[in-house]
């Protein structure tokens, strides 16, 4: 996958991954756009925070699937 122009690597849970797909259907973009997004939101708000850990915590607040 590829955010932000370089490549990465990203482990999740199948849950997370189940949750960040379908938050990414409801706002009619991919996965990994959506990937992006939460990793600039990250960069600005919560740099500290590892991206995966940003998904999960997006998953979360995303409700259920």
């Amino acid at each position: 996958m590829a955010i932000a122009g370089h490549r990465t690597s990203l482990a999740l849970e199948p849950e997370f991954w189940a949750a960040l797909e379908a938050a990414a259907a409801r706002n009619a973009v991919t996965v990994p756009q959506l990937i992006a997004w939460i990793d600039q939101t990250r960069s600005e708000s919560t740099p500290e925070r590892p991206l995966a850990s940003a998904c999960r915590v997006y998953a979360l607040r995303a409700g259920p699937v």
